[in-house]
């Protein structure tokens, strides 16, 4: 399985000026330094929960069709599914052959009543790709305890500068991440 971001999301889900008000930083000298520290830890928060947080596109390459819980939540829609038919060409799989439901987590993709999956190429590896977004929304649909758990692991990392990497936190800030976090954590599909 093979899952690439086609388009980012627009924006981060906290913004540099909610970055240095949690920091108590009031100088423009760490902006850029600051703006990296919430980006690496929004990414550390969304591979904690396997989530998007902030909508973004991606493609999904499978190997076969069938029933896809998608890898990540919350699904918001699907853009196009596309596969290798059996004479080697890109196809695209019209919208009446298969249903999305985004109402659970993870989103599902499971075939349309009395519809089948067209023949495609299963002796080619991902040989089909779904393409989708996923995400809460903009920034500010993400969910005040997620910010919080990104707005700590920002203040922590930019008060120790040097005695810590991401992967090798403190037992208490682990700890206080993963209680603000797993409320919003899934499982890997």
């Amino acid at each position: 399985m093979g899952l690439a971001v086609v388009t980012p999301p627009s924006e981060e889900p906290i913004t540099l000026a909610e970055l240095k008000t949690h920091l108590r930083v009031d100088t423009s000298a760490d902006d850029t330094y600051i703006t990296a520290l919430g980006a690496a830890a929004r990414a550390w928060c969304e591979g904690f929960c396997n989530r998007q947080f902030v909508s973004a596109t991606y493609d999904w390459r499978i190997d076969k069709f069938g029933e896809l819980l998608v890898p990540k939540p919350d699904l918001v829609s699907v853009t196009s599914i596309k596969y290798i038919d059996t004479d080697g060409a890109e196809q695209t799989v019209s919208s009446s052959i298969y249903d999305v439901d985004t109402d659970q987590a993870p989103g599902r993709i499971r075939l349309a009543y009395d519809k089948s999956w067209p023949d495609d190429r299963r002796a080619v590896t991902n040989c089909v790709t779904v393409r989708f977004v996923a995400g809460y929304g903009a920034a500010s649909a993400v969910p005040e305890t997620v910010k919080a758990a990104i707005k700590l692991l920002v203040g922590h990392l930019y008060e120790h500068r040097e005695a810590v990497t991401l992967g090798h936190l403190s037992r208490s800030l682990q700890y206080g991440l993963e209680r603000l976090l797993w409320p919003y954590k899934m499982a890997e599909v």
